[in-house]
Parts: structure tokens; C-alpha cells; sequence
């Protein structure tokens, strides 16, 4: 390391006719209500140790003093940039802002207007007219103008941005800091401009600011292993006209996964490295592999494995970032779209997400090439979401685990298997494996049971979503995936009433695993549910012809006048029936039409191109 320099300074001597820049590699303001609370509370609380209403304005010079820590400076061309410390900074102004804005007028009126004064000299100077805030970054400059006039808004503004306005808020909510006592108002913020303290670390060199950087954390708030991600690959890029590129394709890229949600970034960044470079897994030894490490860590991982990931000189990291993390995080939005509502084409992602599988998205990258087409991603986006479909419905109509500690290694190996590979070849690949599994087929006896009703439920919503489409009708999975209310509920064709059932079924258990078959089941909307469950099927079964096409099928009255329907039956040959008694006869019949129906909507040949 080169030289270093530390020097202690006041709040005052630290931001007065100053102004910092935040350097490439640093986050965006994310300090939530906790940490903002928490440091105000211990400035407020120490203050109040040495207050005494009856004190001069003089005394406060001989109160105790408050360390707020170091901050670290990276002195380049004359400007100076933060390297740790922005997220007290920005809070320590927020803070400023709020009392210039408390201060009111009153008796004071001269006191007043000289502390506010004061305190604006250190939010921001004024050189010819021209405001330069204490963090001189252009995206908050409005949000600042708006705080110093007292107002907030909400709208499509950057993370930070957005975060800066709401701890504003929670500050505004903070009653000490919103006392009436203009005196005490004015003692307070001498007392922080004068008495609160910091270490300014210097370093001129960009190496050495990263590795400071690197091993630092702020208050109550660590760096998350992508901000340290950023870090590495920015600083490792020479080019300055390349790393701006890069730092504002990084900023675009996240900024558009986080409005879908809490770390989708880093979400991005595990499925794209585990979908492309993962070789290794955890098998019976207890040392993670690529696999895992790539879900703790993936920064470490990255700078382990730079070599294998062909990071060799500054273009690679550059591009790095400019084609590779650019194209893989347009696929992973792609996908996250796709896992949010229907999209054409695209039906399986969305079938899959409703069921909470979190892997399917490294699985979806995996046959992705960087030159693939738009027309050619959506081919393997659907073909490896359909295998994927087929497979787990398979698994669940088997009584076989789907959670994430089954399924990650046989994910693990199918990426692999699939890795970078053309659209003919994936389709091939994936419809072998899905024949090879001759133990995971729909001839079983599915039923419903305590732990699954989640997935029968799904079930009963694809297969009836299907047999509507199919007969020319609009499909109502979404409708049929809804809960609560006015949503869709489990129908059992028999009520639970052993007593009519006594000449099919020695016990009473008996005819509850019967009556739990799929066969014997349907999705109906509650209320229905609420109304009819406990009745004889032969007093229900003229209500069913309200409903939905499979609960209509019951019914004489649905083969009337339904062409698409009757359609449907005799191009693939299903034995739909209606019934006047539903018995046991009855139930196994339908279960064998249940059976036909995810035979048909689970098929190997949906992934023949």
C-alpha cells in the first residue's frame, strides 16, 4: 500500500465548503428505519447526558463529544471520493436538513437565521450561484432541492434516491428531533456540528481504496457479496472510459431487477454463474463445491475462479459486464416476467414459478448462448421449462419430493448436460431423459393427502385449464390457482359420510383414502363448496353444470350442446361419461380419465421441435 493519512475532524470541518464524489464501486444509500433510528437515538441520547435547559449557548463547547467513526477518502484528480462512510454521511445530512427545516420563527429570529445559515454551508456550497450538495451525485440533486424545501416524493427513482426520501420521513417522525424547543433545536445541532467527530482516512490510490473497501463494513450494515462483486470486476477494468460504461450498465441492470423484488439482483448473478461455469457439486462430504459456494458467496467464487471464467486483462472484465452480464440479466428478467403472468409461449416458467421451484432459473439459462436469437431463447426457454414441467408433476403424482434439498443435484446435472447446447440437441437430450425415467409415469394411484394439498390443488388447475382450452374454451388456471373467498377449493364428489359407503368399505379409513383419490375430486369455486360438499352427488350433480367443463362432465346436460368439447373427447379417444350415481365404480372410472388427461397434459412429446 502507498501512504495513508488519518485525520481527525468535526462534523463541520468534514462537510464545510466540501463535497464528495461516490466512486464506481460503491452501493446506493440502503440504510433502512433500523440503523437511521439507531444512530440518531445514540447522538440524541449522548447530547442529553451533558443538556441542561438553564445552560448558555457558550456551555456547549464543554460538552462531551460523540465518535462517529472513520471515514474513508480516496483522493483522485483533485476530487475526493468515498470509500466507506457514505451511509452516515448522507444520514448525518438528512439530519442537518431536518433541523435547518425545524428551525422556525420566533423570538430567535436572528439566532435562527445565523444557525441556518450555518448548517446550509455544510448540506451544500454556493460558488456563482451554483449549488454543489456535500455528496455531489447528479441523480439526488433534485431529491436534496426538494428535502431542503421540507417535501418528499414518491415516484420511479433510483434506489437510492427512493431510500433517502423515506428515512427523511422516519426522521420527520422522530419527536426530539421534531421538538418545539427552538433553544434546545439550536443547542443540538451546535453541539453535532462542533462535538461529533470522525477520522478521515486518505488514500491516493484506487488498488488500495478497493482493498480498504473490500474488507470494510459500515454501521449495522455489511456489504453484500454483489456490492463486493462490483467492486472486484470495476476496479479491475483500467479504462476509464470503460468503467464508466460499465459502472452505468451495472447500475441499469440492477436497478431494473430490484423493482421486481428484494436481492433479484443477486438472484441473477447466482443463476447465471451456476448456469454456465458450476462443474462441481456437494455430494456425501460436508466441503461446499461450486454449486454452493456459488450461492453463499458468489464474489469470492468469481475471484477463485477468474481464470476458469477467462478474467484475464481489463477487456475481459469489461466485457464481463458490457456482454455477458448485460445478456444474461435481459434473460433472467425475461424469465422473471414469464414466472409473474402468462406469456405466450412461455406458458411452462410461469406453471412452474406458481409452485414455488426456485431453481428452474439457472436450469433456464443453462442452454443459452451469448449470440442466440430472440426467436431461438424463447425455443429453449420453453424447451427446458416444459421438461421441467413434465418432471416435477411426475415427481409430485409419485409421492416424490420436489423441495430444493431433492432436486438440486439432479438440477445440477441436467444443467450440465444441457450447457450451451443448440435448440435440435436440447430438445433430443431432454425427451431421452424424460423416456428414461419409466419409474416416474401417471398409472400410479395419485390421492390427496395431508401434506400435498397444495400440489393436488395445482393439479386439478392444470388439468382442468386444460381440458378448457382444449374444447375451444378460455383456460381459468390463475383463477382456479386463487385462494381465499372468491377463490377455488378442493370439491370431493362424495361427501364425508361413511354411513352411505358402508357396502364398499370395511372401515372407515378405507373410504377415506378412496374418497381422497384424484378421481373423486374437482376445483370449485368456495362457495359452492360451502353450499353443496356435505350433500348426495345426486342432488349436487345439477349444480355441477354451473361450474367448470370437468365438473360439468358429470352431468348428461354438458354432451347436449358442446362441440368443442365432444371434439376434445374423440381426438384423443378419453372416456369422459356422465353419471346419475357416483360409486366406487364411478371414481375408478375417472381416476383412469384423470390418469389419460396428465398423460396428455404432461407429455414427453411436447418437447418434439
Amino acid at each position: 500500500m502507498q501512504k495513508i493519512t488519518a485525520k481527525e475532524k468535526k462534523i463541520k470541518e468534514l462537510l464545510q465548503n466540501s463535497h464528495f464524489k461516490v466512486d464506481y464501486y460503491q452501493r446506493e444509500y440502503k440504510w433502512q428505519s433500523k440503523q437511521v433510528n439507531e444512530l440518531v437515538d445514540d447522538l440524541i441520547e449522548t447530547f442529553h447526558v451533558y443538556y441542561k435547559d438553564s445552560h448558555a449557548r457558550e456551555e456547549v463547547a464543554k460538552y462531551g463529544s460523540y465518535f462517529l467513526g472513520s471515514i474513508i477518502i480516496c483522493e483522485k484528480n483533485g476530487e475526493n471520493y468515498i470509500i466507506d462512510g457514505q451511509q452516515r454521511l448522507t444520514t448525518i445530512t438528512l439530519v442537518l436538513i431536518l433541523i435547518y427545516n425545524q428551525l422556525k420563527d420566533d423570538s430567535r429570529q436572528d439566532e435562527i437565521d445565523s444557525q441556518k445559515k450555518k448548517i446550509m454551508n455544510l448540506v451544500y456550497s454556493d460558488v456563482y450561484g451554483k449549488k454543489t450538495y456535500n455528496i455531489d451525485i447528479e441523480e439526488r440533486k433534485n431529491c436534496m432541492e426538494n428535502l431542503m424545501k421540507d417535501k418528499t416524493e414518491n415516484g420511479n427513482s433510483t434506489e437510492s434516491v427512493e431510500n433517502i426520501y423515506l428515512r427523511y420521513d422516519d426522521l420527520k417522525n422522530s419527536p426530539d428531533l421534531n421538538s418545539p424547543n427552538t433553544k434546545e433545536l439550536i443547542f443540538f445541532s451546535d453541539w453535532l456540528i462542533e462535538n461529533v467527530y470522525l477520522v478521515e482516512i486518505k488514500t491516493e490510490s484506487d488498488e488500495d481504496a478497493y482493498t480498504i473497501f473490500e474488507t470494510m463494513n459500515d454501521r449495522g450494515l455489511s456489504l453484500t457479496p454483489l456490492e463486493m462483486l462490483k467492486g472486484y470486476l470495476l476496479t479491475r477494468i483500467k479504462s476509464t472510459e470503460m468503467r464508466n460504461d460499465a459502472v452505468n450498465i451495472w447500475k441499469d441492470l440492477t436497478e431494473n431487477l430490484r423493482k421486481k423484488g428484494k436481492d433479484q439482483d443477486s438472484e441473477a448473478f447466482k443463476s447465471w454463474l451456476r448456469s454456465k461455469y458450476a462443474n462441481t457439486i456437494r455430494e456425501k462430504e460436508t466441503v461446499p463445491k461450486d454449486f454452493e459456494k456459488i450461492g453463499t458467496e458468489f464474489h469470492r467464487w468469481v475471484k477463485e475462479n477468474e481464470k476458469n471464467i477467462e478474467l484475464i486483462d481489463s477487456e475481459d472484465f469489461y466485457n464481463f459486464i458490457k456482454r455477458d452480464m448485460q445478456f444474461y440479466f435481459k434473460q433472467f428478467l425475461e424469465i422473471k416476467n414469464a414466472s409473474e403472468k402468462i406469456v405466450p409461449g412461455l406458458e411452462p416458467v410461469f406453471y412452474n414459478a406458481s409452485i414455488n421451484f426456485t431453481l428452474q432459473n439457472p436450469l433456464l439459462l443453462a442452454p443459452l448462448s451469448i449470440n442466440d436469437t430472440k426467436e431461438v431463447i424463447q425455443k429453449k426457454f420453453y424447451l427446458t421449462s416444459t421438461y421441467l414441467d413434465i418432471t416435477l408433476v411426475r415427481r409430485l403424482w409419485n409421492f416424490k419430493s420436489i423441495s430444493y434439498d431433492f432436486m438440486r443435484r439432479y438440477i445440477f446435472y441436467t444443467i450440465k448436460d444441457i450447457r450451451n447446447k443448440e435448440v435440435e440437441e436440447l430438445s433430443d437430450i431432454l425427451r431421452k431423459k424424460l423416456l428414461e425415467e419409466n419409474n416416474n409415469n401417471f398409472d400410479s394411484i395419485f390421492y390427496l393427502h395431508q401434506g400435498n394439498k397444495i400440489f393436488v390443488r395445482y393439479i386439478l388447475a392444470r388439468i382442468t385449464d386444460f381440458v378448457e382450452r382444449a374444447s375451444g374454451l378460455e383456460g381459468k388456471f390463475s383463477d382456479y390457482m386463487t385462494k381465499g373467498r372468491k377463490g377455488y377449493e378442493i370439491e370431493h364428489i362424495w361427501a364425508n359420510n361413511y354411513d352411505w359407503f358402508r357396502n364398499d368399505f370395511p372401515s372407515s379409513n378405507d373410504f377415506s383414502v378412496y374418497r381422497n383419490r384424484i378421481g373423486g375430486l374437482l376445483l370449485l369455486p368456495r362457495s359452492f363448496n360451502a353450499s353443496y360438499s356435505d350433500i348426495r352427488y345426486e342432488e349436487k350433480v345439477e349444480h355441477y353444470i354451473k361450474n367448470n367443463i370437468l365438473a360439468q362432465s358429470l352431468n348428461k346436460k354438458c354432451y347436449e350442446h358442446n362441440p368443442g368439447f365432444k371434439s376434445f373427447m374423440e381426438k384423443y379417444n378419453l372416456p369422459f361419461k356422465p353419471y346419475e350415481c357416483f360409486d366406487k365404480k364411478a371414481l375408478d372410472e375417472r381416476q383412469e380419465l384423470y390418469s389419460k388427461l396428465a398423460k396428455l397434459v404432461w407429455s414427453p412429446d411436447r418437447l418434439i421441435i
